[in-house]
């Protein structure tokens, strides 16, 4: 026959009148090992009565046990899942190997105030699929060593396509004209390189007060950047005969960035005799994109002249160019032989408008207006000629 053994707390409450005795076998039972069979104990509090079950157990004195330092539990969310932010103190960059890119389903968008800059070591180019731009208040500039190169698939925005509107600048400010070949022109930076270039900027028919006739003016040269040989000629024709022209053989020499010196000589041919110059001067571009040049001469017999010319390239489009000119000569004495007076001899201002069917030809019509002054207006009368004169010009200009 098998002994039943009543629990601790029915036998208190069977006994009732000594609780405080049964306090010592109350912690004891605590804290000792539950009995090897439990099914007779499962088994004894179903035959108890339903009044003993469920009445309160008197509140028993406990023995002291040693204080042990409290552990700090993990904050659970209401996922279930635990919330690394309340683990102070825990260091997750000591934790060697961890790999943060499997961490699937991770929102680094939510952790506010993290430094990525400060993850030495971290690659994030091996995140694809990353969307960095919803980092709101990410410092990229930070991220010292960071390859952006690495970043397969990131989409840095949208890219500018498709095609320019209509009436777009070009580029290159071309308007679409492409430039013609110049011959013998290097490619090359150097300064040494040899190029040349011919250019017929004026070879018009005239038609004025004094009659008509033809005139032309021409110029080329072949060098380097730094020192050229530069042939010009000028002259112009009436009534079928040669009435005036000059030649010019110069040595061009760079002194500073668009200017150049000028030295050689100069001829005289036409009506009188022929007289002959040496020549120096000075050339260039002056601000605003004028073309200044002026020209000092010495003859023989203490002969003088000086010339000074401006040109101008006013552009209304790509093709249609307006070139205004103008020139002034003067001479140190007179040359009755040669029909020019001393002083300020003659001054001219021309317009020309050309069109560009081609950078190297360009037909052109234009207005000229010339006005002689002092001596040589008074041969000039001599001869039948008015001290001014208008002159409707057309011409082509052409270069190679």
């Amino acid at each position: 026959m098998s002994r039943r053994i009543l629990p601790l707390r029915a036998l208190a409450l069977a006994l009732g009148g000594a609780p405080l005795s049964l306090a010592p076998f109350m912690a004891f039972a605590q804290t000792a090992p539950a009995p090897a069979s439990s099914a007779a104990g499962a088994e004894q509090e179903r035959d108890m009565p339903a009044s003993a079950a469920t009445a309160p157990a008197p509140v028993m004195p406990t023995a002291a046990s040693p204080s042990r330092p409290e552990t700090a539990v993990p904050a659970m969310n209401p996922s279930g899942n635990v919330d690394h932010d309340s683990m102070e103190g825990i260091d997750h960059d000591s934790m060697e190997g961890m790999d943060h890119d499997s961490m699937e389903g991770m929102d680094h968008d939510s952790m506010e105030g993290m430094d990525h800059g400060s993850m030495k070591g971290m690659d994030h180019g091996s995140m694809k699929g990353m969307d960095h731009g919803s980092i709101k208040g990410m410092d990229h500039g930070s991220m010292k060593g960071l390859d952006h190169g690495s970043m397969q698939g990131m989409k840095h925005g949208a890219m500018q396509r498709g095609s320019p509107p209509s009436g777009a600048r070009s580029p290159d400010y071309s308007d679409g004209i492409a430039y013609g070949p110049t011959h013998g022109m290097g490619m090359a930076m150097e300064g040494d390189a040899r190029y040349g270039m011919l250019l017929f900027d004026q070879l018009e028919a005239f038609h004025g007060r004094d009659g008509n006739g033809q005139q032309w003016d021409i110029e080329g040269w072949y060098g380097t950047d730094y020192d050229k040989l530069w042939l010009r000629t000028e002259g112009e024709r009436r009534s079928g005969r040669l009435e005036d022209a000059s030649s010019e053989l110069l040595w061009i020499h760079a002194v500073a960035a668009f200017w150049n010196t000028q030295l050689g000589v100069r001829t005289d041919a036409g009506e009188g005799p022929d007289r002959s110059w040496a020549a120096f001067g000075l050339q260039g571009l002056a601000p605003y994109w004028f073309e200044l040049e002026a020209t000092g001469y010495v003859g023989p017999a203490g002969r003088t002249a000086a010339r000074f010319r401006a040109e101008y390239e006013l552009l209304f489009t790509q093709r249609l160019i307006l070139q205004p000119e103008f020139e002034a000569n003067a001479y140190g004495r007179s040359d009755p032989a040669r029909g020019l007076g001393s002083g300020v001899s003659d001054m001219s201002l021309g317009l020309r408008l050309r069109y560009e069917f081609h950078r190297q030809f360009a037909p052109y019509v234009g207005v000229v207006w010339s006005r002689r002054f002092g001596g040589t207006a008074d041969l000039a009368r001599q001869h039948g000629q008015d001290r001014f004169d208008r002159q409707w010009v057309a011409g082509v200009r052409i270069w190679f």
